[in-house]
């Protein structure tokens, strides 16, 4: 048997992927288990790495900080290409208050933190590794021990801290939120919910207003409402149906079907004169049935020369003689106006005959094959970027060492950017959501499984300390009264609903457990979007600070 001995305990590149994976297996094993619908996930996998480092089995150093470093950087560059389309677009129509009252949420955290580690109660080495075990947050973790190194002080108690408090991180915004869902339900419910839907929404109006008779889709961008608000997708006439385009007038008891935003519904109400009460937006209509000559049909883009371009540079309507009136990305609907632009992997819905139909699908490509397969290039390239990015220093005044992103700022910033605009650039930033999510799982496992392994060595004895108590009780103060008080000032000041607060109070922790028991007792997506949108911000100005605080602390 010393062949076995030889693989598990001498310091070989096989005993590295052999541990490493060995840890992911067990942990991700666990993670599959459930009590009252409440799972630890993937965390299970940093404390199955810190049983192993307990008794004593250890890698090679270099090989560690190697599989440690790589899958951090695999987790967070995969993050930001998948959240970036959607975080920029709901950033700048919308999300900039939740990203605010999220903002609140990290700045309480830190000055808790800042305020505990001021006034003696703890090293700021420990009180950084307990911050980042209370928001739930490793790269930041990341962040905070390569600084650390970085300046020559030990980064181990970090580790140790963020270990000991993790669980507290996890569970306590659970508990902050069954703490006040009873009475900020009752409080959202009882206020005009202030949030802005910025998603497609399709209503049907009757022109009987005299303003707009006889004139053309295109003359309206100058009656009050912007043309590129509202797409016309079907129109009406003594019982016969019109496929509309920008030159087709308008007459009197026309019957229009507009895509457009909810929040632009009643401003289309007065300008064409009525709404139907018709609901266009249920699941079941069936459009193809709404006449015998057009139908409705989505189709997928999947050709690369598609990738980039903007929706009115391919002349859809005067080349083919059909309407494209929304565009589905990452499951959410959007208006299909001609300066949108088209990414691989988007669902345009295409009205007009079926030979047309056929002939734009040929053009789009609308081969679910070609999805299949990754664009490596664009991750290997963007991973590159990242740490190029990362290590770029920032010279801030009376800081005596530069600020640099990182290891984890600067793929997830260049993620999100990739994500967001590499289709300008022709770049194939589309990944399927299993591609995307099997690659975060692996860089998140190896990182996880990497630093339980680090930080085990020490922990039974950590663990053992009256000052273990210390790190509990804090974790608990930085957890709770953040998500709490937030909690109250986004549904009572922001006008929030409690399913967005929710969803934003998770995003703003990095929790994706508790969203999970966000998204079990609350219906809807509210959470999931709202989560989506604050995380990413949250995630790099959490990564940021931690190196600032380091860098001044020790300066």
């Amino acid at each position: 048997m010393n062949w076995l001995y030889e693989t598990l305990w001498q310091h070989t590149p096989v005993q590295a992927v052999v541990i490493i994976c060995l840890i992911c297996a067990l942990g991700l094993a666990l993670g599959k288990l459930r009590f009252r619908g409440i799972s630890l996930g993937v965390t299970y996998v940093f404390f199955i790495g810190i049983l192993f480092g307990a008794l004593g089995l250890q890698l090679d150093a270099q090989m560690l900080s190697y599989a440690e470093s790589f899958g951090l950087i695999l987790f967070v560059y995969t993050l930001g290409l998948q959240v970036g389309p959607g975080f920029m677009s709901t950033f700048l129509t919308g999300g900039a208050q939740l990203n605010l009252l999220a903002l609140g949420v990290v700045g309480l955290g830190t000055v808790m933190a800042l305020l505990a580690a001021l006034l003696g109660y703890m090293p700021l080495p420990d009180m950084m590794g307990v911050l980042c075990g209370a928001t739930t947050n490793t790269p930041a973790l990341g962040a905070a021990q390569q600084t650390l190194k970085q300046l020559g002080q030990p980064s181990n108690a970090a580790a140790l801290g963020c270990a000991v408090t993790y669980p507290i991180g996890m569970i306590g915004v659970i508990i902050a939120l069954i703490l006040v869902k009873g009475r900020l339900q009752r409080r959202a419910a009882s206020v005009r919910d202030a949030e802005s839907n910025d998603e497609a929404f399709i209503a049907s109006f009757t022109v009987c207003n005299p303003a707009v008779f006889h004139q053309t889709l295109h003359d309206l961008s100058g009656s009050g409402v912007d043309d590129s608000k509202f797409v016309v997708s079907r129109l009406w006439r003594q019982g016969k149906v019109i496929l509309p385009n920008s030159e087709t007038r308008i007459e009197d008891g026309d019957r229009l079907l507009v895509i457009t935003k909810k929040k632009f519904v009643q401003t289309l109400t007065i300008l064409f004169g009525r709404r139907d009460e018709t609901n266009w937006n249920a699941n079941d209509v069936d459009w193809n049935a709404l006449d015998a000559t057009l139908v409705s049909e989505r189709i997928l883009i999947t050709r690369h020369e598609i990738n980039g371009k903007h929706l009115g540079s391919l002349h859809l309507r005067n080349r083919y003689g059909v309407n494209v009136s929304r565009v589905q990305r990452a499951g959410i609907q959007l208006v299909a106006t001609p300066d949108l632009t088209l990414r691989m992997g988007d669902r345009v819905t295409v009205v007009g005959e079926t030979e047309s139909i056929a002939r734009v699908a040929a053009e789009l490509g609308n081969t679910v094959k070609t999805l299949d397969e990754p664009n490596m290039v664009t991750i290997f390239i963007g991973i590159v970027l990242g740490l190029l990015l990362g290590s770029v220093p920032f010279f801030v005044p009376g800081m005596s060492y530069p600020v640099r992103l990182g290891l984890a700022g600067g793929p997830i910033v260049m993620g999100i950017l990739i994500g967001a605009y590499g289709p300008r650039f022709h770049m194939v930033a589309y990944t399927t959501t299993s591609a995307n999510l099997m690659l975060r799982s692996l860089g998140l496992s190896m990182y996880l499984a990497c630093l339980g392994l680090d930080a085990g060595r020490d922990f039974l004895a950590t663990v053992a300390r009256p000052a273990s108590l210390m790190w509990i009780g804090f974790a608990f103060a930085i957890t709770l009264l953040p998500v709490v008080l937030m909690s109250f000032v986004s549904v009572h000041w922001g006008k929030k609903s409690f399913a967005t607060t929710a969803g934003m109070l998770c995003g703003a922790m990095a929790n994706p457990i508790a969203l999970n028991y966000v998204n079990d007792t609350l219906p809807g997506d509210k959470a999931s979007v709202a989560y989506a949108t604050v995380y990413p911000l949250c995630m790099f100005l959490r990564v940021i600070i931690a190196q600032i605080i380091v860098m001044l602390w020790f300066a």
